[in-house]
């Protein structure tokens, strides 16, 4: 006897991982929607600083918006609580910022001042815990994040979903040739020092005061280390200026654009990522990634539990300098071999989960889902 067999479905809004895991086909979507976007601030380089008008719901009736997707209170908490097709992207949440208070009150020298951080911190997650509820979808943009709205914040888990961060697999992929380039322009041999990168904002929380201690500390203590790696720091900051005291082996590119960047991750052997904060998934590691790059970063629950989520993928520290050292000490040893196994695995990984055309594909189908109840089915991964 033969029996017809279907696949059982999972309702999508009560998926507990990140939709980036999922496949959704490339296919045009079905019927056009409507979307209104309000961001706090809006993404041009000639208008970086212009605020976005509030407005009002009769507008929104007015321009018969069908959904409605807000990047954090661009869209005020008062003005979403009737607005039933909405979904909000949370790129940080109080609750998370408490731990990254706790680290640099840690790592805070005698002689600075105490942030006057726990009280008003705790009384801002409060806030948020009453009114996050008005929003009628949310979406978080890491595994840890989306826990926190559940559990602390209270959110029933069917208004609550996983995005993950994903940046341009177009640009964000192994170049061999770009790194070369790269190399060749500053000087660095071809086959030579081991090549650390970083990039970002040079500011205290994103933990350049623990990166310069760590590196003065080994510099000072072991002279091979010293002579055998190089630091390549894309970025701007207070701390731009203070690593060049370090030696001839650090050198500070500035503020680069997305296709230097894309030289700059090829050319090193490791991304190094000691950021303080925990809030959000911050992109510079997924670019790393996406080029084919390990990644060495601080234990924050954020990319600990969706990023490097193994010893394969790269290495985790405390935000502390013995354990930073100690890291960076193990890299140094594994070398450039063991680096190129991590940053291919990483890769790997990385295109099943952090590439734009994952993150696009997975906020079109929630889009499609809130508009209607037959796109929120989907058949079960784990079947």
């Amino acid at each position: 006897n033969c029996y017809s067999f279907q696949k059982p479905e999972i309702d999508l809004l009560t998926f507990p991982s990140s939709w980036n895991l999922l496949y959704f086909p490339p296919d045009h979507p079905p019927q056009t929607l409507k979307i209104a976007l309000f961001v706090k601030k809006w993404p041009q380089s000639s208008h970086a600083d212009r605020r976005v008008e509030p407005v009002s719901n009769s507008k929104l009736d007015r321009y018969t918006v069908r959904l409605v997707h807000t990047e954090s209170v661009g869209l005020m908490h008062a003005q979403a609580k009737d607005v039933t097709n909405l979904a909000v992207t949370w790129h940080g949440i109080a609750y998370e910022s408490i731990h990254s208070d706790i680290i640099q009150e840690l790592l805070r020298a005698p002689e600075e001042e105490q942030a006057a951080m726990v009280t008003k911190k705790v009384m801002r997650v409060v806030e948020e815990v009453r009114f996050f509820p008005r929003y009628s979808h949310h979406v978080a943009t890491s595994d840890h994040a989306g826990d926190i709205l559940k559990r602390i914040y209270m959110i029933p888990e069917e208004r609550v979903h996983i995005i993950l961060n994903g940046v341009d697999e177009a640009i964000f992929r192994p170049e061999l040739s770009l790194g070369n380039e790269l190399k060749h322009e500053l000087g660095i041999p071809q086959n030579g020092s081991l090549i650390l990168g970083m990039s970002g904002r040079l500011v205290k929380d994103k933990g350049h005061p623990l990166i310069f201690q760590a590196l003065k500390e080994i510099f000072m203590e072991n002279n091979r280390f010293q002579q055998s790696v190089v630091l390549v720091i894309a970025g701007d900051g207070p701390w731009g200026a203070r690593y060049k005291d370090l030696g001839a082996n650090i050198l500070v590119l500035g503020p680069l654009g997305r296709a230097d960047l894309a030289k700059f991750y090829n050319a090193i052997d490791i991304f190094v990522h000691p950021t303080l904060r925990g809030q959000g998934l911050d992109q510079t590691p997924l670019e790393a990634i996406l080029s084919g790059k390990p990644v060495m970063t601080t234990r924050v629950a954020s990319l600990t539990g969706s990023v490097i989520v193994g010893p394969e993928l790269g290495y985790t520290f405390s935000p502390t300098v013995e354990s930073l050292k100690k890291t960076l000490y193990r890299v140094w040893k594994d070398g450039k071999v063991v680096l190129e196994k991590k940053g291919k695995a990483a890769r790997q990984r990385g295109l099943k989960l952090f590439t734009a055309t994952k993150m696009t594909a997975a906020y079109e189908r929630l889009f499609l889902c809130m508009s209607k109840e037959a796109y929120c089915k989907y058949p079960n991964p784990f079947y």
